[in-house]
């Protein structure tokens, strides 16, 4: 099985222990679609405003000496919208309904970002190695 399809199912089974979520996308740290499992045909423009929102996620996190960045969460008017790293080089970004309990949003994301990251830098460093 490859990379793309096992993330692709750490994203449908978030999904099922999540119902309130309305999307799932993985992302490389550079803005390119690894794999989704939503309806938003923008999938490509989320990967990459995800992108940009690491990054200044990124430098506020290490200009204010929290240390490396973890998650952002924005709220707005119809729901959630979360990013968490995963591993060195992706990024797990969440759709939500404003309905979602935001403990259970991180406790499950975290999870599967850290699954996520696994399998992605994984799958690079098999990839370096031939």
């Amino acid at each position: 099985m490859s990379a793309e399809a096992e993330v692709l199912g750490e994203l449908r089974r978030l999904r099922a222990r999540l119902p309130q979520l309305t999307g799932a996308l993985a992302a490389s740290a550079d803005g390119l679609v690894l794999a989704q499992d939503t309806v938003a045909a923008e999938a490509e423009a989320v990967a990459a405003l995800t992108a940009a929102a690491l990054g200044v996620g990124q430098r506020l996190s290490d200009c204010t000496g929290q240390g490396d960045f973890r998650e952002l969460l924005v709220r707005g008017q119809n729901g959630y919208v979360a990013t968490y790293a995963a591993g060195g080089s992706a990024v797990l970004t969440l759709l939500a309904e404003p309905r979602i309990n935001v403990g259970r949003l991180h406790l499950e994301a975290r999870r599967s970002s850290a699954r996520i990251g696994e399998l992605v830098d994984g799958a690079l460093e098999r990839k370096d190695l031939n």
